[in-house]
């Protein structure tokens, strides 16, 4: 007894010393420092309230949107619309991890995956390196198979990114390869014209988890009882050009505006909220995969969509009452120049400088440097509409989210619309799995901690 009393006497007096604290509350100390980093391409929103709401004459849209004042806490927001060489980063990175499982498949189907002279033998998976992995890392992977996800195909084992990835048809290295492709990826041959081979978009899918917190939190339920899993194909849908127009021709549009270079820096259009959603949780993974590497303990919060009321709150960008995000009740500049891209003067649409969109990054910025909350193309927010959401919703950082609902808000107005859709206060909406040819979306980020100097 008098031994196990001395060692926890010693263990006691080693913790005191090694702390240092005197034997005083001084809390838990991290291990690291904590930066706030701005994300590239966003500017910070400072928390604040603001009146929400129609603030005119408007009756009838007053009727779904009466003033009130809410606050919402800090949050970063993108400068601009995400752009089709933004988005197409993403369906290219889905595109290529597609297309390296597949490789990797047959590779595993026609040959000895340890023989280098193996077809695809490039393209293998490869195993996890457990040379200097901890026992945790060892105990996972030989008793799950991964480090988490027990649902993963790939068994544990990882796409091989190092090899590049052949497109031209009359170079693929050898018959596996070309099966994988041609029978696989591409369309069949009797969908071909004019000898192109065109990718099968409808491969394009990106599979990812979330938890459903709220309702957890309200339900008290067993945890995987509100894990969602979500599949979505990524490629956007180029028809809307032609589809949202009767008696138009917009073909060029459908042809060129996401594929070709010239549109690169334009805001992306055709896609649905779900794939909105989905280029946030890929953004979210693109960022902490990269801080792994950096062996960086922290991870980054979820890129996201805003809310209907963190929307309106940047729109106005610090002036209250403000009609639109310039702040002045009139869509022209005191020269005669129009301040967004919009369908002005009964029709004339490109009397604002463009009969489309424009570049994501075109006219003044407001007063938190964002571009374009008025016009261009209208938004998807991460709030459902209803009607009566302004009478029931909370004060504090309001938000409609039901994933039942299936109407979701779009905010700003498009360049296919009349000035009303471009005040900051103007609620519309759109089903969530519609594509528009004017719609599009930008991603936020909540802001840890308070930012006191704002």
């Amino acid at each position: 007894m008098k031994k196990v009393s001395l060692f926890i006497l010693i263990i006691t007096v080693i913790y005191s010393c090694g702390k240092n604290d005197k034997g005083e509350l001084v809390g838990v100390k991290s291990k690291s420092t904590w930066h706030a980093e701005k994300p590239f391409g966003m500017t910070l929103i400072p928390g604040g309230s603001f009146t929400m709401g129609k603030q005119s004459e408007d009756v009838s849209g007053a009727l779904n949107t009466p003033t009130r004042t809410v606050t919402v806490r800090p949050f970063y927001m993108d400068e601009t619309e995400v752009t089709n060489s933004e988005y197409k980063e993403f369906v290219r990175w889905v595109r290529d991890s597609v297309v390296r499982t597949e490789l990797a498949i047959m590779a595993d189907l026609m040959g000895d995956p340890n023989d280098p002279a193996s077809p695809l033998a490039a393209y293998q998976f490869k195993s996890a390196d457990t040379t200097n992995a901890s026992v945790y890392e060892k105990y996972m992977m030989d008793t799950y198979g991964s480090m988490g996800d027990i649902n993963s195909p790939t068994q544990g084992r990882f796409l091989n990114w190092d090899e590049d990835l052949v497109w031209e048809p009359n170079d693929f290295p050898d018959e596996y390869y070309t099966e994988v492709m041609v029978d696989s990826m591409f369309v069949p041959v009797e969908e071909t014209f004019d000898g192109r081979r065109m990718l099968k978009v409808e491969k394009l899918k990106y599979t990812y988890s979330w938890l459903d917190r709220e309702a957890a939190a309200r339900d008290q339920g067993n945890r995987k009882d509100y894990i969602k899993q979500e599949v979505v194909e990524v490629y956007p849908d180029t028809t809307v050009w032609v589809k949202d127009f009767d008696y138009s021709y917009n073909d060029p549009m459908h042809q060129d505006y996401y594929h070709h270079q010239a549109y690169a820096d334009y805001p992306v259009v055709g896609v649905t909220w779900g794939q909105s959603k989905a280029f946030c949780s890929w953004r979210t993974k693109k960022k902490n995969d990269y801080l792994k590497t950096k062996k960086r303990a922290s991870s980054v919060p979820h890129f996201r969509l805003a809310t209907e009321a963190e929307w309106e709150y940047a729109a106005r960008g610090g002036l209250d009452f403000a009609t639109y995000p310039w702040g002045g009740r009139y869509t022209t500049s005191d020269r005669g120049c129009f301040l967004a891209n919009f369908k002005p003067s009964r029709g004339d649409y490109a009397v604002d400088g463009a009969l489309y969109t424009v570049e994501a990054k075109s006219y003044n910025a407001n007063d938190y440097g964002l571009y374009n909350m008025a016009g261009n193309v209208s938004e998807w927010t991460n709030t459902a509409y209803n009607e009566a959401s302004y009478y029931l919703g909370s004060t504090m950082n309001p938000n409609v989210e039901d994933r039942n609902n299936h109407r979701k808000v779009i905010r700003g107005g498009s360049w296919k619309d009349v000035a009303y859709f471009l005040e900051v206060s103007t609620r519309d909406y759109e089903y969530a799995d519609t594509a528009r040819s004017y719609i599009g979306f930008r991603t936020a980020q909540d802001y840890l901690g308070t930012n006191l100097n704002q």
